[in-house]
Order: structure tokens, then C-alpha cells, then sequence
């Protein structure tokens, strides 16, 4: 079987090292900027970065409406950080004209974590990773889930200090979002869990 090709959206963000993740788990990864491109991908990742930014640059480079549509159409997609409010289909703390792909039925609150001086680092338990062993997770400008619809599966909690019990990782259907950035953690397991459920999609 060919290895899958993964689209990372390459407008703004943690392009390169998402790109540089997923072809060292065995992927083929292209940036992708255009419509054209998005059409030949099996699946995509919406990396970190500013999530107001980068609502408009998907509307300026008329990704939109072909992204919510390949979601829709079950398109499996990896957002981290700006990716999850992205994904997300209500947001909180956000300008009144921000919107969002959609997809996963959450409530994400941006910058909850704080601003940039307050990110952090913290070993999470994340379900479903290969060896059940904590994953080090990297949360810089981090979002969270305030809430969650009964389709949404969590798959990691932050464990302890002020944001205990805040969800930081979820999935519905062929989404998978994370508050944190698993592209520059060191730790390849989240993409080799998006790129496992790929194949089997």
C-alpha cells in the first residue's frame, strides 16, 4: 500500500516541523496553499500559530469553503494549538468575526492557558498512544476544550497545577486536535496515531 500523502496547511504556523515529523513517521507530507493542492491530499494537518491570522489567510487564498467541504466529506485532519480552534465548532474569547472550519462538536477557549510568558511544558497521559507511556506535551499561547459533545471522544487531561482536568486532546470521527504542538515535543506518537488512523480510513 502507498504511504498516505499529508497535506500541511502552509499559510502560517509550525509548517516545516509538522512536515518534518510526518515524513520521518514514513509519510509523503506537501505544504499546501491552493484549493488544486488541498484536492490531492488524504488527509491534512492545520499546524500552530495565531487562529485569527490564519482565518483570514484561509479566506484570503480561497481555502474555505473547499476545506469545510473535504471535512464534511470526512477529510481526516490533525490540528494543534490554532488547528484545534480551527476545527472547532464554537470558540470562546474570540473577535466577533473570527470563524472557524468546523467539524468537532467543542467549545475551545483561545489563549486559555495565558499569554506567551506563561507556556509550559507538562507529561501528559494521552489514550490510544502506542506504549501508554506520558506524553511531553508543549503548550505556548495554548487554547483548551471547555466543553464537549457526546460524539467527541477526550483522549488527554492536564493532570495537575491551576488547569487540572482541562482537556487539551480530542477526537470525533477523522479529527484529532490538541491544545499543545506535538511537532516540536520530540515524541512522533501523535502523528504516528494520525497517520495510523489515515491508513485505516
Amino acid at each position: 500500500m502507498n504511504e498516505p500523502v499529508v497535506g500541511v496547511l502552509a499559510l502560517q504556523g509550525d509548517v516545516r516541523e509538522h512536515i518534518d515529523v510526518l515524513r520521518a513517521c514514513g509519510a509523503e507530507a506537501v505544504r499546501v496553499r491552493r484549493p488544486t493542492e488541498l484536492d490531492r491530499v488524504d488527509a491534512l494537518v492545520i499546524p500552530g500559530g495565531e487562529s485569527t491570522t490564519m482565518d483570514k489567510l484561509v479566506r484570503g487564498f480561497d481555502l474555505y469553503e473547499p476545506l469545510r467541504e473535504r471535512i464534511k466529506r470526512g477529510l481526516p485532519v490533525l490540528g494543534s494549538c490554532a488547528g484545534m480552534i480551527m476545527l472547532a465548532d464554537r470558540i470562546v474569547d474570540a473577535p466577533p468575526d473570527q470563524q472557524t472550519l468546523g467539524g468537532l462538536d467543542v467549545t475551545v477557549r483561545r489563549n486559555a492557558f495565558g499569554r506567551q510568558v506563561e507556556s509550559f511544558e507538562a507529561d501528559i497521559v494521552f489514550a490510544g498512544l502506542d506504549d501508554g507511556t506520558p506524553l511531553h506535551a508543549v503548550f505556548i499561547r495554548a487554547p483548551w476544550v471547555e466543553d464537549a459533545g457526546p460524539g467527541v471522544q477526550i483522549l488527554a487531561a492536564v493532570a495537575a497545577g491551576p488547569a487540572a482536568g482541562r482537556i487539551v486532546a480530542v477526537q470525533q470521527g477523522a479529527l484529532l486536535a490538541t491544545s499543545f504542538h506535538p511537532e516540536i515535543s520530540g515524541d512522533p506518537r501523535v502523528h504516528r496515531l494520525f497517520l495510523d488512523r489515515v491508513k485505516e480510513s
